[in-house]
């Protein structure tokens, strides 16, 4: 019979957290309360939210230390340097200045003795701290992988690549310390065994959603009458970070064919980002009436604008593909969503749109290729429904939150419970 710990103290650290309401944060903040809501006494280090606006959201702010308790954990928030417009360099002293800043935290929260002590990457430079921690006290320590900062960043030139080689070598050295390394998808997973951490400590843990809560709307409950879109209109939907690895300005050369051809067609980009101001004026500057900005939605929204969409786009730039899994997929999905990505076939966003029949993939940066999925994908609605009708079914039967986080908690016990021996 296999021991098993009922209540764990669970010590997170992760640069990202509630408010925060997308990508990194938004599962670190529902593992966490999930984990209290179970019974396990849950605490977080993290930052101010910032994210994806680049700017810290009031009432917090980015130089001071403070305490809140949310939804049943304790979170311990750090002086975070925040960037308005990003470089790669720049990021790095933002990623730094969080592992810096959290270390005086970590070490009062040794003090609580934690059974198990989560990073959360990025930031990389945190999980050194959290693993430090974790070693001095005796915890188990757990690596989760949302996304490999340091290889996209290298892959997409935004730092120079003896930099990036160089914290690479560390990198390898650390991640095997650790005494579970997991992340979001299968061909990151292998990529972790390629930076040599050992099989038997890697696992894999896919974001989730709540199949519940977010499930295929009508038309009619979209945001078109809120936003003035008429219903007759083709919604091309974009709706996440409006960073550098999507690669959005790809989707100008392609607005600019529809504006003859096919003057239904309305290109919709929903979210905030490093990229959006450049994006919003180039727009402007070449008269792309058919691409209309809005900010990021609140949560409480998130059906209606899935809903708003006839086909969505997941894109990424060819030196990200395979290093980041788009989180907003899971949401698409869900919401029985017809996907068009861009990625390479021996990625594993495109064997999920592929294999799945949820959509089409285009090949990354081309606009050529864009332009031809949308047209074959508005062309045959019979075609677009059986996609829709696929992307719900895979949902359900791969992505729902309750069975992910459910085994998350099984691999925490089997984790801890040979130290911290069963109640």
């Amino acid at each position: 019979m296999v021991a098993y710990k009922s209540y764990m103290r669970i010590l997170i650290v992760g640069i990202n957290y509630a408010p925060e309401i997308t990508s990194t944060g938004k599962y670190t903040t529902e593992a966490a309360e999930w984990l209290a809501a179970r019974g396990h006494e849950v605490r977080v280090i993290c930052g101010p939210p910032y994210y994806p606006y680049w700017k810290v959201q009031k009432p917090y702010s980015a130089w001071a230390y403070s305490h809140e308790t949310i939804a049943g954990v304790g979170v311990f928030r750090c002086p975070v340097w925040v960037p308005q417009r990003p470089t790669g360099f720049k990021r790095i002293i933002h990623l730094g200045s969080f592992a810096l800043s959290s270390i005086p935290t970590c070490i009062a929260q040794l003090f609580w003795k934690p059974d198990i002590v989560v990073a959360i990457e990025p930031p990389l430079f945190g999980a050194v701290v959290a693993l430090f921690g974790a070693k001095v006290i005796c915890a188990k320590s757990w690596l989760h992988i949302q996304d490999f900062e340091l290889d996209a960043a290298m892959g997409l030139g935004m730092i120079p690549v003896w930099l990036a080689s160089g914290i690479g070598v560390f990198e390898r050295w650390f991640m095997g310390k650790f005494d579970r390394v997991s992340t979001i998808s299968n061909a990151m997973m292998e990529r972790v065994r390629q930076k040599g951490v050992s099989s038997d400590k890697v696992s894999i843990f896919p974001n989730w959603v709540d199949c519940g809560a977010l499930r295929p709307l009508e038309q009619g409950d979209s945001l078109r009458g809120e936003w003035g879109i008429p219903s007759d209109s083709k919604v091309i939907l974009y709706a996440g970070n409006v960073g550098k690895k999507q690669g959005l300005e790809l989707l100008f050369s392609v607005a600019e064919r529809f504006l003859v051809k096919r003057p239904d067609v309305l290109f919709v980009i929903v979210g905030e980002g490093a990229a959006k101001m450049d994006l919003e004026r180039a727009v402007l500057e070449n008269g792309l009436t058919n691409i209309i900005f809005k900010p990021l939605q609140p949560i409480e929204k998130l059906g209606a604008l899935l809903a708003t969409a006839d086909v969505h786009l997941v894109l990424q730039l060819q030196g990200a593909a395979d290093l980041v899994m788009p989180s907003k997929l899971t949401g698409i999905l869900a919401a029985g969503g017809a996907v068009l990505a861009t990625a390479e076939e021996t990625t594993e966003l495109y064997k999920v749109v592929t294999q799945n029949e949820v959509g089409q993939v285009a090949q990354p940066g081309s606009s050529e290729g864009i332009e031809m999925g949308i047209e074959s994908l508005l062309g045959d609605m019979t075609l677009l429904q059986r996609y829709r009708h696929n992307a719900r079914k895979f949902a359900e039967a791969n992505l729902h939150k309750e069975a992910i986080l459910w085994d998350f908690e099984q691999e925490l016990n089997r984790v801890v419970v040979p130290y911290g021996g069963g109640d």
